[in-house]
């Protein structure tokens, strides 16, 4: 969740459609509206991965008089070319409609490289190599994708903090939950980060919300 004096803007990222998407953009609409009357609010779910699954076409919630509406958007369905006009929309370019993803990536690796701000570099760059694994096999995507450009972003040392963390005992569970502040601040879903810490889909929601609040 971001949000500016009068907007919040809601976004959730999903690899596959659940039924209970329509229900989690209420519940949230709900909570913001409960701590800010006042501000106008905007959500979209964003899938990531193609699917003939009709639940990606739901852009609403119905319980007996209670309506909502929400946006969606499907990635595949969406031209390439708007993802390479912006470094902040780079690692999508290559869930986006195109017919040689590799091609796509070589595109965003060149276009990273060209960035001049070595931070953001790094960031974009460990970003398009999680999102690129969605569609293409793990050695091309680190073929195009060098590893030292990734090394100093919020992604990897969130990815490698995690991986030194298992099967530790001890401090797991804290350890855990700044992994998953950590993701949650370069944007990954609920669902992807509560597989990857181990933590319950719940204390995820919790952290997100004390993190929104810690950016009031």
């Amino acid at each position: 969740m971001l949000q500016s004096d009068e907007v919040v803007l809601h976004v959730e990222f999903q690899t596959q459609p659940k039924p209970n998407i329509p229900f989690r953009m209420i519940d949230y609409r709900l909570r913001v509206y409960r701590r800010f009357p006042r501000k106008q609010m905007r959500q979209a779910v964003i899938y990531l991965q193609q699917t003939d699954s009709q639940l990606v076409q739901t852009t609403t919630f119905t319980l007996e008089e209670t309506f909502h509406r929400f946006q969606v958007i499907r990635l595949w369905e969406q031209p390439t070319s708007i993802f390479l006009q912006s470094p902040g929309l780079l690692p999508f370019a290559v869930l986006s409609q195109a017919d040689n993803r590799t091609e796509v990536l070589q595109q965003v690796a060149q276009a990273i490289s060209l960035i001049d701000n070595q931070q953001t570099q790094s960031n974009i760059a460990a970003s398009a190599f999680v999102l690129a694994g969605l569609v293409l096999k793990k050695d091309i995507v680190q073929q195009l994708l060098r590893k030292e450009l990734m090394q100093e972003s919020v992604t990897y040392q969130a990815i490698k903090a995690e991986g030194k963390a298992e099967g530790k005992a001890e401090g797991s569970e804290e350890k855990a939950r700044q992994i998953a502040v950590n993701l949650l601040s370069v944007g990954m879903s609920i669902d992807a980060i509560a597989r990857i810490t181990g933590l319950s889909v719940e204390v995820v929601q919790q952290l997100q919300v004390q993190q929104a609040d810690n950016h009031d």
